[in-house]
């Protein structure tokens, strides 16, 4: 099969389009034929080896979407020709991946392949995020950081749905603004001085909420408006910084910070995917529910879409058709 690997971590140039040998499957896992896959900022980080380990050759990517091609055994809930979305044990950035059970998916009829194979990741996560980790009530104000991108497209339309009275998202240049509005968000700044605009847009009290997906300096300039009693979700480091919380920002204010990781929920607690998933295919057969894509490109072109995806001049999703 066709696959695309990195023997040393680096810039993209290290992605190379060779042949590979087809996966094998053991009990309780499925060989999933892609159809596409996509391109998720853990990618970039994994590739330069920010967070990857060194075991090489390495098949980069998260998510996938295809058709079952071969179950373990009669017991299986998959059968071959099933069309699945799953999170593959070893790399998506391949003609042919294996899934464990658990983190396979059944596409229903009416979602398009090619709207489903956006989500995987941020859809479960930004779901997740705003119905467990962090509830939107009705008439709250939320911050989205990074709000033209794949999770920031999915979370200003979860706090629309759930009625957030006043959506605000951040991007790195206002030419992005245009996808945020068109989604639901009342206001779109960039990061310059962006908690005094918050505050302006809230008459004084701050947001309730803030889902952060940047770390360092913004994590710790989100604090200047966030509102007594809110959260703030921290769900990435796309900065490449950490940033620092003090402990005086919390007990007084009585506002708190909440960890989460779509990674680590998928190795330690799975079921949690599991009992959205329906929820989440849900929300892809409504029109209205929309899924931004940036472009799609061919296996063979993955450098070209890590190139996008660190320009940070796309608005949506980078897709691999294969």
């Amino acid at each position: 099969m066709k696959a695309v690997i990195i023997n040393e971590f680096g810039s993209s140039n290290v992605l190379k389009y060779v042949e590979c040998p087809k996966p094998i499957i053991s009990a309780g896992e499925v060989l999933i034929r892609t159809t596409y896959t996509s391109v998720n900022f853990a990618d970039i980080k994994n590739r330069t080896g920010s967070k990857a380990k060194a075991n090489f050759p390495m098949i980069l990517g998260l998510d996938v979407a295809g058709v079952v091609e071969e179950v373990f055994d009669e017991n299986s809930p998959f059968k071959a020709g099933d069309v699945v979305i799953a999170f593959p044990k070893n790399g998506a950035y391949a003609e042919y991946v294996v899934a464990k059970e658990q983190l396979i998916f059944k596409v229903p009829e009416g979602v398009p392949l090619e709207k489903a194979a956006a989500v995987p990741t941020v859809l479960f996560l930004s779901y997740l995020l705003t119905h467990q980790i962090a509830p939107i009530r009705t008439n709250d104000s939320v911050l989205i950081h990074a709000a033209s991108g794949g999770v920031g497209t999915m979370l200003i339309q979860m706090a629309k749905k759930l009625g957030a009275k006043n959506i605000i998202g951040t991007v790195s240049d206002m030419k992005k603004a245009t996808i945020a509005y068109g989604l639901g968000a009342h206001h779109v700044l960039t990061y310059d001085d962006f908690s005094a605009q918050v505050n302006e847009y809230t008459d004084g009290q701050g947001v309730n909420i803030i889902f952060d997906s940047i770390a360092g300096n913004i994590t710790e300039e989100s604090f200047h408006c966030l509102a007594p009693y809110g959260t703030l979700v921290q769900f990435g480091n796309s900065g490449g910084k950490a940033g620092t919380i003090k402990t005086s920002d919390l007990h007084n204010s009585c506002r708190n910070v909440k960890g989460f990781s779509l990674g680590t929920t998928r190795t330690s607690k799975p079921e949690m995917l599991q009992q959205v998933a329906q929820e989440m295919f849900a929300l892809l057969k409504e029109e209205s529910f929309q899924v931004p894509i940036a472009k799609v490109f061919k296996l063979e072109d993955m450098q070209k879409a890590h190139d996008l995806m660190e320009s940070r001049q796309h608005q949506g999703k980078i897709l691999i058709k294969i």
